[in-house]
């Protein structure tokens, strides 16, 4: 091994290889959500084009072989020569990092790709891409391979004279991406209908041609001329409308185009989503500040002034207004700054400004105008103001205040005696059976168990105050250690593996279903880190002259039979629930470190108003939106036990 450390070891990536030698730098990751946000990335530029007023249809289709094409029918890429560059425009928005027409202020007036990773980007991670662009009566056609140039650019066609467009073919390269090269059509399919949502009157169709021989591609359009204010009726699908209304605000302050959509239902959770230039910005910023604090300033003027709220009470706060609110705020920027590459949050203040302007103006005509509206909020905001009050109380007694205080830990946790978080797990266990042998079973060192008594609350349908008074919630707050909503800290976390452990049928999955909502509603940094888990315990045991097998599907268990022989010494146990199990079946099944199966759930970002939707859908009160939701995903269920 060499130790040398001179100037020729300084390594100079040229072009694109930098990105194929460090491509998380780029994309973020190379898994799935990787993989998908390479679609993204083309697909924008196609949006960009609609944002400026050139193109109104896009077609992104699954090829057999998985790869991608997307196609748009805006003005297409120039063709002409770079004359900075001495190669066609093309060739430089495909091969040269940090190339487009979005710089200048010239081609667009606002954009979200100019801060993604672009077009050379999604070349270099692929093994091959073609490019083909219609313009001037003719079809221009480049190709290249893991990011090179194969051939000049060339004509190869003829189109109509006034027809333009340009479309873009891909496959991402599997040594790259080794987790998976397998586009998921729902993953796409989620976050192209919200571009159609945010970009009223542009037609965007999905096609998935990997199907069987004679049968019909999966095929899905949307197309929204309402626009954001569609969005909102969609999101707020399973709930129930606190008034019919969706209030509509849209203007430009500042070069600042905003637009909101907004609208209260009878649930108890805030939904807002917030987009700069059509990319979901899930951390927020000044335009989502602008936005509450309009929201805030002009409920409290309006309650005060029509003799809502009384002289002696204190003011609504934000959280109480926007209590069951469901709203979209979306604005457009020439020159957005992100905080950081992956646009998780905008930092510029003229949005602020322009945002709270638009709407403190707009929603106090609409409150004036609209009265029975008005009063409805502002009574659904007091009565949350009070739960809050009551909520507060209950919560002080919750707080644990010291690692050290274990006397304020819920009395049926069985804690570990570790006291490093790292190393710690807690097991939370439904029914007293279960919870026995879990005890029985566990490392005392380093794991815990809480036992929970029957099927937890519905969040959903709660307010805070019925929340903090439910004695298992309590528990699990208590026992996490993180507080919850904005009182929740993750350094405090007392255990780095919160793994929901219920039994293998459809109590089971239902209660694993109240425990995620939960944590989803109050704790979602416990998700977006990576430390809730779901234990899988078996479903079978096979019994042969002594030995013993367990198996945690249909497949494996036939998988073993293949092996060990069908015969009349084969015992096969179906288990039913975790109570069937001792301590010892526990350990070796679904507790030890070294055998067990855990799944972490994850959660996508970019998808998160999806993921609020199906919370919603299966835990909500409407029954309609949970069939349908059932009817569509029943093809995904397996080993379900009824």
């Amino acid at each position: 091994m060499s130790d040398k450390y001179g100037a020729d070891q300084i390594q100079i990536l040229e072009g694109l290889e930098a990105v194929r030698k460090r491509p998380g730098m780029y994309i973020g990751t190379t898994s799935s959500r990787g993989l998908h946000h390479l679609v993204y990335e083309i697909v924008d530029n196609s949006v960009d084009e609609a944002l400026a007023g050139f193109c109104d249809t896009i077609l992104v289709t699954i090829n057999n072989d998985n790869s991608i094409t997307v196609t748009d029918n805006g003005r297409g890429i120039p063709v002409g020569i770079n004359h900075k560059a001495g190669i066609p425009a093309v060739e430089v928005v495909f091969t040269v990092l940090h190339a487009g027409g979005k710089f200048g202020g010239g081609g667009y007036k606002v954009s979200g790709g100019l801060h993604g990773v672009g077009a050379s980007v999604v070349n270099a991670l692929s093994d091959w891409l073609e490019v083909e662009i219609c313009k001037d009566g003719k079809i221009y056609k480049q190709r290249y391979e893991k990011g090179y140039v194969s051939y000049p650019l060339k004509i190869v066609g003829e189109c109509e004279k006034e027809k333009t467009g340009t479309k873009v073919s891909f496959k991402p390269d599997a040594g790259i991406f080794q987790e998976t090269v397998e586009f998921e059509f729902d993953v796409l399919k989620q976050r192209l209908r919200e571009m159609a949502f945010l970009t009223k009157g542009l037609h965007i169709v999905l096609m998935d041609m990997r199907v069987e021989k004679d049968v019909k591609p999966l095929k899905r359009e949307f197309y929204y001329e309402g626009g954001i204010k569609e969005f909102v009726t969609y999101l707020n699908r399973s709930k129930t409308s606190l008034y019919d209304n969706i209030m509509y605000f849209e203007g430009n302050k500042n070069n600042v185009y905003v637009e909101v959509a907004m609208q209260h239902n009878d649930s108890y959770t805030e939904s807002s989503y917030s987009f700069v230039n059509n990319i979901n910005t899930p951390e927020g910023g000044t335009h989502l500040i602008g936005f509450r604090n309009a929201l805030t300033k002009t409920f409290n003027d309006y309650a005060r002034a029509n003799k809502l709220l009384k002289d002696s009470e204190p003011n609504l706060t934000g959280e109480d207004i926007r209590e069951g609110l469901t709203a979209i705020i979306s604005i457009k920027i020439q020159d957005p700054q992100f905080e950081g590459q992956t646009k998780q949050k905008l930092g510029n203040s003229e949005a602020r400004n322009a945002v709270d302007s638009i709407v403190s103006e707009q929603l106090t005509y609409f409150l004036e105008q609209n009265p029975t509206v008005a009063k409805l909020i502002c009574e659904k905001s007091i009565l949350a103001q009070r739960a809050r009050d009551a909520a507060r109380k209950a919560r002080d007694l919750t707080r644990r205040k010291t690692a050290l205080e274990t006397a304020s830990l819920p009395g049926k946790l069985a804690d570990c005696s570790d006291r490093n978080p790292e190393n710690c797990e807690i097991y939370i266990v439904e029914g007293d059976s279960a919870g026995g042998s879990a005890k029985s079973a566990r490392s005392r060192a380093t794991q815990a168990i809480l036992p929970l008594r029957g099927k937890i609350l519905n969040v959903e349908k709660a307010r805070l105050d019925k929340i903090y008074a439910n004695a298992e919630i309590k528990a699990m707050i208590t026992a996490f250690g993180t507080g919850i909503h904005d009182d929740f800290d993750i350094s405090k976390l007392r255990y780095h593996k919160i793994i929901l452990m219920t039994d293998a049928d459809v109590d089971g999955a239902h209660i694993a279903t109240l425990l995620l909502t939960f944590i989803y509603r109050f704790m979602p940094g416990l998700i977006k880190q990576g430390y809730v888990y779901l234990a899988q315990p078996p479903l079978y045991k096979l019994e042969k002259n002594k030995n013993v097998w367990y198996a945690y599907s249909d497949e494996e268990l036939e998988r073993i039979l293949q092996e060990v022989g069908r015969d009349q010494n084969n015992k096969i146990q179906r288990y039913k629930g975790l109570g069937e199990m001792d301590a010892e079946q526990l350990w070796d099944t679904t507790m030890d470190p070294e055998k067990r199966i855990l799944r972490r759930v994850t959660m996508n970002e970019e998808a998160e108003s999806e993921i609020d939707l199906t919370f919603t859908t299966l835990m909500g009160d409407k029954v309609e939106p949970r069939r349908e939701f059932i009817e569509e995903n029943a093809r995904f269920v397996k080993n379900l036990d009824i």
